[in-house]
């Protein structure tokens, strides 16, 4: 599968299936998207590959103590992924790939941060936070 942002001056490509398909409803994805959440496919960081250009990095400390790095293009400014270190993935925007459409959600995460006017869905697990055992 492969992808890029808006303006095509960075590109990834990654090979097997997601770890998971989410909608993330935390404060952080809702200011990284400027919406209620971000959906994102979890692709293992040995599966995912930068191809074309390099994303700008906005780091942060996740609520694992860990670091995250939001990544996303300089020129266009396109959010393409989230690196979640404490789980050795990216979360990459579904967006932002070439068959966005190919892709449904799994699960909805952070709900308990979602605004209230925020539509969840309610054919897929549902979260306050995290799953159990998903944040090792």
């Amino acid at each position: 599968m492969k992808g890029s942002c808006r303006c095509g001056s960075v590109q990834y490509r990654f090979v097997g299936k997601p770890d998971n398909i989410i909608l993330c409803y935390c404060k952080e994805c809702q200011l990284q998207t400027g919406s209620d959440k971000w959906f994102g496919a979890w692709i293992k960081k040995d599966n995912f590959k930068f191809i074309k250009g390099q994303p700008t990095i906005n780091s942060r400390i996740g609520e694992s103590g860990s670091l995250v790095n939001n990544m996303f293009c300089g020129q266009c400014g396109t959010p393409i992924c989230v690196e979640v270190t404490v789980g050795n993935f990216y979360s990459v925007s579904i967006n932002t790939m070439e068959k966005p459409e190919s892709f449904s959600p799994q699960m909805a995460i952070y709900t308990r941060s979602a605004p209230k006017w925020a539509s969840i869905p309610n054919d897929i697990a549902v979260f306050d936070i995290l799953p159990p055992r998903s944040n090792k």
